[in-house]
């Protein structure tokens, strides 16, 4: 199911643009529920997958999603774990577009080719 975020584009954000506020952060979160916000200025998201195999493939997706918005999340794996984190550093804190890339990667677990994670967060 496709969300209002996921059909948007990411925007070239530059340094010295604000930083979502907490109510506009809280806002868009909800459109991403499995996505947790965390000390306000970033969002991220814990994923568990058969094997490591299984996770390298999810996170070469990310990768693709990642590249075409031009905005890159942290990721950390762990044998068959992939941890999330979306902020915008050039910022300091949270952008829409942070949002958008979390609704994309959501939307890659719909996709039969993502694997089939055993979802941890």
């Amino acid at each position: 199911m496709a969300s209002a975020l996921a059909s948007r584009r990411c925007v070239p954000c530059r340094k010295g643009t604000p930083a979502l506020s907490e109510t506009d952060s809280k806002r868009l979160a909800a459109e991403v529920p499995a996505w947790a916000l965390r000390d306000g200025k970033k969002i991220e998201r814990h994923f568990e997958f058969e094997d490591f195999a299984a996770a390298m493939r999810f996170v070469n997706r990310v990768a693709e999603v990642a590249e075409k918005e031009q905005h890159h999340p942290d990721i950390a794996i762990h044998w068959n774990k992939v941890e999330l984190t979306l902020w915008t550093h050039s910022i300091g804190g949270l952008h829409e577009n942070d949002f958008v890339v979390a609704a994309k990667i959501d939307e890659l677990l719909e996709e039969p080719t993502a694997g089939a994670p055993n979802l941890a967060g």
